[in-house]
């Protein structure tokens, strides 16, 4: 292993955490973007309004995590998520993502498809 590795996790364990599933055709780098770079020293001074750039304490306690490639992102999913099926997300959901057929369920923090009798999933 890295040999950050184990601080890494302890840090990681050490309170609260929150994973999301961020859905966008460019998911990836634009996470990536608003995080800033991993080291806190150069978000700071180069993109200082970014998520590192504003919160981050070191390189170990970024504040925040993204998946470096879309394969990463479907590894890191399935670690999370593992009652999520992605490969059915992308053929039933994502269609309605992309025609904006969505809304915002605030009670359970959820995107969710408009459903009725004229908007079936294929």
């Amino acid at each position: 292993g890295r040999f950050f590795y184990q601080r890494l996790v302890e840090f990681m364990a050490s309170g609260p955490m929150w994973a999301y599933i961020l859905a966008h055709e460019n998911a990836v780098p634009l996470w990536r973007s608003l995080m800033g770079p991993t080291k806190v020293f150069r978000a700071r001074n180069n993109v200082p309004d970014s998520i590192r750039g504003s919160y981050g304490l070191s390189d170990t306690r970024n504040t925040t995590h993204g998946s470096d490639s879309p394969a990463s992102a479907s590894r890191e999913i399935a670690f999370f998520f593992p009652e999520f099926n992605e490969q059915l997300w992308y053929q039933h959901e994502e269609p309605h993502l992309r025609c904006r057929q969505v809304y915002y369920n605030a009670e359970e923090r959820v995107h969710c498809v408009f459903r009725n009798e004229e908007t079936e999933l294929t």
